[in-house]
């Protein structure tokens, strides 16, 4: 059972009681309306709460004309729904369409527009949806346990793979069948899901040091889908394909520290320049080898400085970096 079926049990229930005591008419009404606004976050169900309260008044309103000039006729409800729903879309109140409509109909039920009636259908307004704002914004869940959980299947995934390119560039025979690939996608995606379900539960905006986290992650998940692309034209075994290796071999460790050092980087740029100094391919087969290898340690260098750049621009108190 969870966090928020508790609280639409106890939302409604709320709203239901305070509706007796208040001695308002239909008080289920305000439960139903209370159920309708519970959400997932604090901000969202703001955002919702607002949403329905006006799509709700403007329902109130535009029906009790209707039924005030045509009369109380079913298929007056029908003409309702035909000019309403296109108004309330437009407007940036269509979440709110079906809380209103539960109003008009509870209007119609009614059988008469009058002063005592709308305001029934404003307090029943007020206890359902304020009970629901109400413990919207009383408790959420902490998401932090989930993302430590997150960030370390992400990690542990692309060193995973970093592994298995080494394998590929000291051993071309190596099958891999790419499922720590699709492991790490799916645990960024949910970490980027679950980083903004905790910034919209924040009451004070602000960035959200995970959601970086996770979208530096995605970009860097990109970056090694292009250098398999260069690995997979690594036909056979050459002394710069090894040299590659080793940096690899050291980023299965780096991707886990809460640090980036910029020693990998270094080592890239003494290899770059060995590449330089290297004698000029003698064969076909080499030279598109060494094209490859050449691309793959360019897109290594995008990969490493993708990083960098979020190191600088994390706070001291935002979580460590990682390589």
């Amino acid at each position: 059972m969870g966090i928020r079926v508790i609280k639409t049990a106890v939302a409604a229930l709320v709203a239901i009681y305070a509706a007796y005591l208040l001695g308002v008419d239909n008080p289920l009404s305000a439960g139903i309306l209370a159920i309708m606004g519970v959400d997932t976050t604090r901000w969202r169900g703001i955002r919702t709460v607002l949403a329905r309260f006006g799509a709700s008044v403007f329902g109130l309103l535009f029906a009790s004309a209707l039924f005030a000039f045509i009369g109380f006729h079913i298929w007056v409800l029908a003409l309702y729904i035909l000019f309403a729903y296109p108004i309330l879309a437009r407007t940036g109140l269509k979440d709110g369409i079906i809380t209103g409509s539960v109003i008009v109909f509870h209007l119609f039920a009614a059988g008469e527009v009058t002063g005592n009636t709308l305001l029934t259908e404003l307090e029943l307004l007020f206890l359902g949806l304020g009970s629901a704002t109400l413990f919207n914004l009383a408790y959420m869940p902490k998401e932090n346990k989930t993302l430590v959980a997150l960030r370390a299947r992400t990690e542990e995934s692309f060193s995973d793979i970093f592994r298995r390119l080494s394998e590929h560039l000291r051993d071309p025979g190596t099958v891999w069948g790419g499922e720590e690939m699709l492991e790490a996608e799916m645990a960024i995606e949910e970490g980027i899901e679950v980083a903004q379900r905790a910034r919209e539960n924040r009451l004070i905006p602000q960035d959200e040091p995970w959601q970086l986290y996770f979208q530096m992650r995605r970009q860097q998940l990109e970056s090694i889908q292009l250098m398999m692309e260069s690995i997979a034209f690594v036909s056979s075994r050459v002394p710069q394909a090894e040299l590659i290796a080793v940096l690899f071999d050291r980023l299965t460790e780096d991707v886990k520290s809460d640090y980036y050092e910029g020693e990998t980087e270094r080592m890239l740029g003494q290899l770059e320049v060995g590449f330089k100094g290297m004698p000029l391919p003698a064969t076909r087969d080499e030279f598109e080898i060494r094209s490859s290898l050449f691309h793959l340690s360019r897109e290594l260098r995008r990969y490493l400085g993708i990083a960098s750049r979020w190191k600088k621009r994390k706070s001291t108190s935002a979580h460590a970096i990682i390589q």
